[in-house]
């Protein structure tokens, strides 16, 4: 088992990455959600059909896109803490947008 003390010189390094792992995939939550509230107006309204399901299609494959990307480039632990930042805006997201 991996073991972390904050005197140990392997310590910073870590939790900084691991912070800008969060940071990449909140960036990505909240580009995403934020999509999707602009989404959801444009099916409501019903003004663009087309438009909102290739905007659909889009955000699917921006996030998708990414976590591949980090996957593949940088392994499990960032992807894991990028899908974590993600669920974590979608939390903050949902209390924000709810009604009072």
């Amino acid at each position: 088992m991996m073991e972390f003390h904050l005197a140990d010189p392997d310590f910073l390094p870590a939790a900084l990455s691991a912070g800008a792992w969060l940071a990449v995939g909140t960036t990505i939550g909240t580009l995403y959600f934020l999509t999707l509230r602009w989404n959801v107006r444009l099916f409501v309204a019903g003004r663009s059909p087309p438009l909102a399901l290739v905007t659909q299609l889009v955000r699917f494959i921006v996030v998708a896109g990414g976590l591949a990307v980090i996957s593949r480039q940088f392994g499990a632990l960032p992807l894991l803490l990028a899908a974590a930042g993600i669920v974590f805006t979608r939390n903050a997201v949902v209390r924000l947008g709810a009604p009072p």
